[in-house]
């Protein structure tokens, strides 16, 4: 067949690969950033990219994004203090910082943080579940009160009979008998902070930066109608699209079907040694 094409066989052997130019890495860049909403930084483009067969280092992404005037919206973290009743009740901390190796639904973690709605101060409540750092239920409102949390509880998807703990902060809004019910109705354990500890619930807390610098400082919202419904577009990249560097870059979703599918497998497996073996 060489001889006949007229070629070697040493080049039958060589299948070059069509080189990509400059342009087409720095549009790759591109595409991935605004892909993201203008979030992503170096490390997490270099991931996306790595996922589309892509090798480039954070130097040379770095240099692209320069060039390109691409600027992430990451902005150094902001504190706002705010004194409030607390919680007074003995209940225990029982997640004790214990955030990682959790099963699905174990515990699931909340709190609240501020955005500005037409002139006015409104609120959002996030619910994550730690095993995957999904966000399983939201919420928005004019108020900082437990029908917040409680709106948040009621669009949660998964069965509430799988949770065990739910970790707030000693804030009032957590402590009311309205939240009470709900947890005993669905018999899930209450977990609370330490006074004066935000580190006991750092997952939750953490949670409300990147959503202040991807979600509240980018955008306006004129109503809460406009919140709500722009929240719902986040949530859902959130979970299905944004990649966490918590879970080895994968996103929330795609964490969750990919240690589901491990976990059914390797109990089919071990079914059908032990059958064997019998």
């Amino acid at each position: 067949m060489c001889k006949i094409l007229g070629i070697s066989r040493q080049a039958y052997y060589y299948h070059p690969k069509p080189k990509k130019s400059e342009a087409d890495f720095e549009e790759a860049v591109e595409e991935v950033f605004n892909q993201s909403r203008k979030n992503y930084g170096a490390r997490k483009i270099k991931k996306e990219l790595e996922k589309r067969g892509i090798i480039l280092s954070r130097r040379k992404i770095s240099q692209i994004m320069k060039r390109r005037h691409l600027v992430s919206t990451y902005t150094k973290a902001k504190f706002k203090a705010a004194k409030t009743s607390v919680n007074e009740a003995k209940i225990a901390n029982k997640l004790k910082r214990q955030f990682s190796n959790r099963e699905p639904l174990e515990a699931i973690v909340t709190d609240l943080t501020y955005v500005r709605v037409g002139g006015k101060w409104h609120y959002i409540c996030f619910i994550l579940d730690l095993f995957n750092r999904e966000i399983i239920g939201y919420s928005c409102g004019q108020n900082k009160d437990a029908e917040l949390v409680k709106k948040a509880l009621s669009r949660i998807s998964y069965p509430l009979t799988d949770v065990h703990y739910f970790h707030t902060d000693r804030g009032k809004e957590f402590d009311n008998q309205a939240i009470e019910a709900v947890l005993n109705a669905f018999q899930i354990e209450r977990s609370l902070s330490r006074k004066g500890n935000p580190y006991d619930n750092a997952v939750a807390e953490s949670t409300y930066k990147p959503t202040k610098v991807e979600f509240v400082y980018p955008n306006t919202f004129a109503t809460l109608e406009e919140l709500d419904i722009h929240l719902f577009d986040y949530v859902h990249w959130w979970n299905y699209l944004r990649l966490h560097g918590s879970l080895g870059y994968e996103t929330p979703i795609a964490y969750r079907y990919a240690r589901l599918a491990k976990r059914t497998l390797e109990l089919e497996l071990g079914c059908d040694t032990n059958e064997g073996a019998a």
